[in-house]
């Protein structure tokens, strides 16, 4: 954990923070340079997803209001919804007390999974048995425009 962030944990709503750049420099940012990013349904509390973002994709976030992410298996930026269609507006953002996981509280647009369901959480497991909690929303291949 960076200094910067041991010295928030006394912090207070009324203390004066440095300035975003500075938090994003504290941030620790894994071998790879990208961080986990939390995708929650603002007004539901839904838990949409888990992807990464590197600094990049964080400050356009912020900048933009639209959520962007790091793609590991393309090797770049991706704004979620820009083949889908389905976008995330950020409505705030907060880094966790060790400055390394971002929750993101956002506005999503239909299903946020590939799969076409609304969360990606839907494999749900116990000791002895998975199940699968919801049915998608879309077709995937009517999703990303992939019609047989």
């Amino acid at each position: 954990m960076s200094s910067l962030f041991k010295q928030l944990e006394r912090a207070t709503p009324e203390d004066t923070l440095p300035p975003t750049s500075a938090l994003l420099d504290a941030v620790t940012y894994n071998d790879q340079g990208l961080i986990p990013a939390i995708a929650q349904q603002h007004d539901s509390g839904e838990v949409l997803m888990m992807a990464w973002m590197n600094r990049d994709a964080l400050e356009e976030t912020l900048r933009t209001g639209r959520v962007c992410y790091y793609s590991r298996s393309r090797g770049k930026l991706w704004r979620k919804g820009e083949s889908s269609g389905q976008q995330q507006q950020l409505k705030s953002a907060a880094l966790d007390c060790d400055g390394d996981t971002l929750l993101l509280q956002v506005e999503q647009t239909g299903p946020a999974c590939h799969t076409g369901r609304r969360s990606c959480f839907y494999v749900a497991i116990t000791p002895t048995r998975a199940h699968i909690t919801s049915e998608p929303l879309i077709d995937p291949a009517e999703l990303y425009g992939q019609r047989s």
